[in-house]
Order: C-alpha cells, then structure tokens, then sequence
C-alpha cells in the first residue's frame, strides 16, 4: 500500500479521548507526542506516574507502522500488551516466554503490519534474526524504556543497551524516543551520548511526585516496627517491602504471614516459575505483600500499591527514588517508609570499597550513596533534598514528609563526637563501631581484653551516653564523612582529615536527636485514603465495583487495574454516573473499555444493584 492509500489517522486529542479515556494531557506530554509524531528525536525525564507510556504509545497510534519498544523486564511486557490489548490496541511482544510457533505468528503479524506496538528485551534486539526482522516491517518509531540502563554511571547498568546505538545509522529515519524517571546529570549525558541523542530535544518534566509521603526511620526492632506501621496506616493494602539480602525477603515474608498480613517473597534465587506465580498474585490480589530484592525495582505497572518500604539502605538515590515511585502511581496517597541503621551505611560503603570496579566507577557509586546518606541524615525537607539532587534546587518544604510534619530535634554532639573519634583513633582505626562503641561504654568482652582496649585512655570514657544514643553518634560521623569504611570490606572504620578540626576543638558538631518514639502526625492522613467517600453509602459502592472489577479480571486472567485503575473508581463513586455518556465522562473510560464494561458498572453506579 502507498502512503497515499493509507488511512488517515486520528489526533493525539482524539486518541487520549477516544482510547485511553482522558480529556486532556497532564504537563508537557503533548508537547512530547507532537515533536515525536513529527519525526523528531527525543530524551524524556518524567517521574514514575508521570504518563511516560502515552509519550510513545500515542505517536505509535498516530503514525504508519509499528513501534518498537525495548523495555528491560520479560515480566512487565505481558502485563503491558495486556492492558493496550483492553483498550482495543494491537499489541504484542517477543521475549524468552513464548514457544517458537507463537513467535513466529508474532513475527508474521509484525510483517503485515497487525501490530501497533512490540516489546522486544534488549538482549533480543541486538540478534541477527531480529534486526532482519525489522528490516521487513514498517516502523513509525523506536521507544528506549528505562533509558538510565544504558549509563555506567546509573544504578541499573545493563550493557545490552549500549548495542542500541546502531539505531541512528541502521534505522537513520525513524525516531527514537527514550524515557526513564532517574537520570542525575552525569547520567543523563551519558544516555543522550550512548544512544546518539545529543541532538535531541530533552524534555523534563520534574521529578517531585507530591502524592507520596517520605519518612525514614532509625532501626530498633526493625520488624516489629514494620509490622506497625502497616497495621496503623495500611492494614489492607498492596505493597512492597526491600530487603538487601534474599535471606531476608523470605525472613519478612514468612514473619508478616505468621502475623496476619499476607506476604510472598521475591529474589533472584528463587525459580523462573516462582518468581513469575509470586509476581502474578502480587498483580491480582488486593492487599498481597511482597518482599524483594531489587529484582523486583522497576517494571510494576500496578497503580494502586500504597505503601514502599525500605529495611534497608539502599546503595543509591537513584535506586531509592525509582523504588519508592512504585507507590502511588495513580496519583492517589501513598507512603514511602525506611527503616535503617548505622550497619546498613559500614556493609554498603564495605561492598562498595571492596568491589573491583574501576576506581573512577568507585567514586560515582560512593557519590551516589553519600547524597543517600544525607537524604537520611538531613534535618530539612526530604523533598527538597530529592529534588535538589536531581537538580530542582528551587522546591519550597512540602509539608508532607515526616520532617516537615514532625520537626526534627537536634543536639550539640561536639563532645560525643570527639570521645568517638579519639575512641577510633586509641583503638587502631580497625575495628568496627559495635566494637569502639562497647570501649566507649567500658565493657568487660573478651574482644577488648584480648586487644589490651581496657588499658586505653577512652576506655569507659562515654558512659553517660546510652548505647542507641552512640550508634546514632556513629552513624552520623560516618554521614558527615569524620569517618570512612575500610577498603578490605571488614567492617573497621577509620579517621578521614575532616575529622582534624572536630577532634582539636575547632568546630562544632551538630545531630541529629533520634526520638524513641516520636509522634505520629502523619497516622491518620493515608489511613483514610478513601476521603471521598461522603457516606456508608458511597462506601459500599466503593467496594461493589472493586468486587466488579476483580470478577471482571479473574474472567480474563488479567490484574484487576487493567480493567479500571483506582482513581477511575473513584470517579465513579464521586459522579455516579447515570448513563453511557455520563460513563464515558470518568477519567479513564474509553471507547472500548464503555463497550466492554460500561453496563456493569452503570448498574451498581446508577443503584440497579
């Protein structure tokens, strides 16, 4: 067929509306549509949430041929063909998954142009028989999902991506759009140089995602403290728990079972088929857990998980800010929850010591934890300090973080600070803080007799201070750089030439006042995430279409927000729409999906049930 004898194709206005169901586009994803379907180049920056999927599926829909979409994760490809698949859009994908006859018949689709979008793994693009493949087919664009994987300075390096880079020269007319929510500066420059897109217009969009609620805790019985905060603010909820060792995601699971709170775990070690049943339950069962490794980072396109928490530090902002944007993706309240401890901050800069990176790799990484650190540590507004990291410098206190909501107490550690250092110092600067710490406190171990540390001048110097009060110590010294890691992983710590000034008595030190137990004011404001709801009627109604919805879901075997997301729910209940067309009004319904499921759910919104 000539491109003369091709249909005309609709707007991106009326494929918002007439497919996916929304009036109008959020921010500058018009703008970002308009200059792909153009034919232009483009590198996008948009927090998880944000709608970067409409900033390429539209242009696919709106131009001649099929797109081509590299997204690193096999098990995020299905739940995305199956949510397109819903709104009546040919979609597809070729990974490891599919038998060599379904391959096969996706490939003959792709030839005859039956395909709007395919999603191919990285490591599958750079084959022969898919490049040849592509040779065969008509292709309006290529879109690089998670483009940050392309970066040896970012925190998900896959070096498949770096084969990406034949895209200018093999394919030199079609555009390419890459997208992903985590980039620092260095990392941005290194994706537009890798994938030639120097030239390309990027597009940022802010990072701030002001739904969440940040709050980073000091550990005690870091379970137990868990298992509180998701019985007070989330005792119904999906969500995701972090852990850094896959002992301990199946530790966590196991604990939150034996405690009423149903929990899966999720970690590299576990089967193929394992892991792919955990993750199916996690997609389609209301209020699941899951504790996972970073394994199970990005590629969760469920909108409605409410709370992410961290029992670990990770090894990064970025890595932090991608794991927390899983919560809330529909825009609705969600909590992002840390609990972490001096220990977390003496194994990760260990392991980053003793890595066999290159040196100049070591500094990025030990950059990257540091700006970690200090988001933890910091006493101001931990959205500013995420957003100043990621070079909004500009963000005022957000008042929705729990350092805004519960002011942090600070105290003159100058002298502490000093027994510590001195304590480092007399002990050798080899030996761990546990160890320095019981010095300090004048305890009769073994380990301190077997050293001659009784003898020393700081031993039983710090008793006045309980031991939490000193890992706080620690921990801050080792924040604010007075002390470093050393480089044979073995857990000692020794003096940095920061620490000169403080031990002479030429500058004062300032901490933090870990609290045992501080107030909760932020309790009650994501507990009642349902505050549209005017009354028990409005309640039920509420539950009547999320039971529609998993009926609906199961009968399809597809997760329950593929039908309709939460807030399209929500609308539903505020609107209580009366008709098709009132139905066609939510925020969410499109063509497809009101003819699918649009009487179903008039039923229970008009009151026929």
């Amino acid at each position: 067929m000539s491109s003369t004898d091709e249909p005309a194709l609709k707007t991106p206005q009326q494929v918002l509306k007439d497919i996916f169901g929304y009036d109008s586009f959020r921010g500058v994803q018009a703008d970002i549509i308009d200059h792909v379907i153009a034919g232009n180049d483009a590198l996008v920056l948009m927090p998880t949430g944000g709608g970067k999927s409409l900033c390429y599926q539209i242009p696919a829909l709106c131009r001649h041929g099929t797109a081509i979409v590299v997204s690193p994760l096999i098990a995020l490809m299905k739940d995305q063909v199956d949510a397109l698949t819903q709104l009546g859009i040919k979609a597809a994908y070729i990974n490891s998954t599919l038998s060599p006859d379904l391959a096969r018949e996706v490939e003959m689709r792709a030839i005859e142009g039956d395909i709007d979008l395919l999603y191919v793994a990285p490591e599958r693009f750079a084959t022969d028989r898919f490049l040849n493949l592509l040779d065969r087919i008509s292709i309006s664009l290529f879109a690089i999902d998670e483009a940050h994987c392309v970066s040896q300075w970012g925190h998900d390096f896959r070096p498949e991506y770096r084969k990406l880079d034949i895209l200018p020269t093999r394919f030199a007319h079609v555009p390419r759009i890459a997208l992903t929510a985590t980039a620092d500066a260095p990392t941005r420059k290194d994706i537009a140089e890798n994938l030639h897109l120097s030239d390309a217009r990027c597009f940022m969009t802010g990072f701030d995602r002001p739904n969440i609620t940040y709050r980073i805790e000091t550990k005690g019985n870091s379970k137990q403290r868990l298992l509180s905060f998701l019985n007070r603010e989330h005792p119904d909820d999906a969500g995701i728990v972090y852990c850094l060792s896959r002992r301990k995601t199946e530790d966590v699971a196991q604990w939150l079972s034996d405690n009423g709170r149903p929990a899966l775990p999720y970690h590299a070690g576990l089967s193929q088929e394992t892991r792919q049943l955990h993750q199916d339950r996690f997609l389609r069962e209301e209020g699941l857990i899951i504790c996972a490794t970073v394994a199970f980072g990005m590629g969760i396109d469920k909108p409605n998980v409410r709370f992410v928490a961290h029992l670990n530090l990770p090894k990064s902002m970025e890595a932090y800010y991608q794991e927390t944007g899983r919560a809330g993706r529909d825009g609705l309240p969600a909590n992002a929850w840390m609990n972490y401890d001096l220990s977390d901050i003496v194994s990760i800069r260990g392991m980053l010591a003793s890595s066999d990176a290159p040196d100049a790799q070591k500094r990025i990484e030990q950059r990257k934890l540091d700006a970690l650190i200090g988001l933890a540590e910091t006493t101001k507004c931990r959205r500013q300090v995420i957003l100043s990291y990621f070079g909004e410098t500009d963000a005022k206190p957000c008042g929705n973080c729990d350092t805004c909501l519960e002011p942090v107490d600070t105290w003159d550690a100058t002298d502490a600070s000093r027994k510590a250092l001195s304590a480092v110092y007399r002990t050798g600067q080899r030996f761990g803080p546990a160890h320095v710490i019981e010095v300090l406190m004048g305890r009769n171990t073994e380990k301190i007799r077997q050293n001659g540390h009784e003898q020393t001048s700081v031993y039983g110097l710090g008793k006045d201070i309980a031991q939490p009060q000193w890992r706080s110590v620690f921990r801050q010294l080792l924040a604010m750089g007075y002390l470093q890691v050393d480089e044979e992983g073995h857990g000692g710590v020794y003096l940095t030439e920061e620490s000169r000034p403080v031990l002479r008595g030429e500058k004062v030190v300032e901490m933090r006042l870990d609290a045992s137990e501080r107030k909760r004011a932020t309790t009650q404001r994501l507990r009642d995430f349902d505050t549209f709801f005017e009354d028990e009627d409005d309640r039920q109604m509420w539950e009547a279409l999320r039971k529609l919805r998993r009926d609906l879901a199961q009968e399809q075997n597809v997760p329950p927000y593929v039908i309709f997301n939460d807030r399209t729910l929500s609308e539903m209940v505020k609107f209580k729409p009366r008709s098709l067309n009132e139905m066609a009004a939510i925020n969410g319904v499109g063509a497809k999906k009101l003819d699918q499921y649009g009487l179903a759910f008039l039923d229970i919104t008009d009151g026929r049930m």
